[in-house]
Parts: structure tokens; sequence; C-alpha cells
């Protein structure tokens, strides 16, 4: 009963974020390019590639445009796009930013240190986990800066993003600082590492844990649902006596090794 308890909190949530939602990205922060002064048009010729890829290209920014994340551009700025084989089969695709990247001003932005976040949690009774869907696909670019993120297709094509695209130099850094601050009422029982939160909670006062759970659980939703932050339910945990973090599996009984990831080194 406990899981499915905590599985109620969850899917009565995520209904309203999906009725909630309105436009893609969270409203609340924007994702900024602060380029070194004198920068010009940061610009690099599209190779072509195979007839392959350039259908796994076209078909990714269709998608993207009809999720209403990028739009066609006139920019003066370009950057290709190519394609890495995935291991499991089918395409990542990749913008290679690296001019744009060479011209940017780095992010000085402290990144969570895993095993405080683990020891904050150890030895509580009930977990769950969420799995930031397109994590950075979250985050609306600053109106000014879309057309520094335009990139080329080989079928002639040149789109700018709406939403943070993979590859540039600060995204990482960027899209967990504007977790951690959207998220920072929360921080006690729910702390963040770039597109993974974890819900960890007590009995107290004589309340059983699955109950503070559900507590903890309804804000953190709500509070995503307020700044426009989804979560992969496919990815996500939901009242467990124990969850993978970060390489460990954290429980009531303390912290050990991910037998998995373990395996995986062995080998």
């Amino acid at each position: 009963m406990t899981r499915q308890a905590v599985l109620a909190v969850a899917n009565v949530q995520h209904r309203k974020s999906l009725r909630a939602r309105v436009q893609p990205g969270c409203t609340t922060k924007r994702y900024e390019i602060d380029l070194v002064p004198g920068t010009k048009s940061c610009v690099s010729r599209q190779w072509p590639l195979s007839r392959e890829q350039v259908k796994a290209i076209d078909d990714f920014f269709e998608s993207r445009r009809q999720a209403g994340q990028v739009r066609e551009s006139k920019s003066p700025h370009c950057a290709p796009t190519f394609c890495v084989k995935k291991p499991q089969g089918g395409w990542r695709i990749v913008h290679a930013y690296n001019k744009l990247n060479d011209a940017t001003i780095p992010a000085q932005t402290p990144i969570p240190q895993k095993y405080v976040i683990i020891d904050s949690m150890a030895k509580n009774t009930i977990y769950s986990s969420l799995d930031l869907r397109n994590g950075f696909y979250q985050i609306l670019m600053r109106e000014s800066d879309i057309a520094l993120t335009a990139v080329s297709t080989p079928s002639g094509m040149l789109w700018e993003w709406l939403v943070t695209p993979q590859g540039l130099k600060n995204t990482p850094a960027t899209f967990n600082r504007y977790v951690t601050h959207l998220l920072r009422s929360v921080r006690d029982f729910a702390p963040s590492y770039f597109d993974d939160v974890f819900v960890h909670s007590p009995a107290v006062n004589g309340k059983a844990d699955v109950e503070v759970h559900k507590e903890h659980l309804r804000k953190l939703l709500g509070l995503m649902r307020k700044h426009k932050l989804y979560a992969n339910l496919k990815k996500c945990i939901f009242g467990a006596s124990e969850i993978p973090i970060l390489g460990c599996l954290v429980g009531k009984n303390g912290v050990r090794p991910d037998p998995e990831k373990v395996r995986v080194i062995s080998e």
C-alpha cells in the first residue's frame, strides 16, 4: 500500500502538470550567452552526410519544431549539425558549437558535491527519484541570444533554438544552477543534481514515513508545475526503501556501492 499511495500522489500531480502546460520550458529563468567583447559572427560550414543521417537530422528538427523548441532562422551565426551512432541503435544529433563556445565567457557555477547529497539522505526510510525529461530543453533561451544558437542541416535548413540546446559550453552548469535555485525551498528533503531530484523522508512526530513522503512529493511536484519543470515518469522511482544515486544505493540501512556499477567496472 505504501508505494501505491505515493504513486497516486505522483499521478495526480502529473495530470495537473499536463493540463497546465502552455509553452515548452521554465517560464521564470532564461539561458544567457555572454560573449567575449569584440566577438563577431560565429560561422562554421556544414559538411555533407549520408542519406540516412540527413533524414535523421530532418526528422529530429521537425519533431523539435512541432514541440515549439526551434524555429526557422535568418541568423548571421551558424554551427553545423552531425550525427553520432547510439550504442542501442539510431542517431544522436549533435551541433558543432566550437566557435560559439570559444567566444563564450565561462560560467562560474559551483557543482554540488555528490557525497554531501548522499550523506544527507542516508538512513531515511522512504525515497523517490525524479528524472527531469530532456533537462536542457526545459530552460528557455534569452530572446536576444536565440540567434546565436542557429544551426545548419545538410538539407540546407537553418534553425535556431527557443530552448537550451545540447552542446553549449555553459549548459550543464547553468542548468544545474537554475534547477537548484528553483527548487531551493524543498532542498532539505529534495536535493537536486543536474537533471535528477531525490526525495527522502523519515517518520516524524508520530506521522508515518509514507504520509511525510506524500507531503514532500506534493510540495516538490507543485513547485515543478509552477516553474514548468517536467519529469520523465518512465525513469522515476516512487516510494522505495532504496534508490540508486550517483553510483551508490541509498536506503534506510545506509549507503552501499551499486552492484551494477561494480559489475561494469570489474568487467
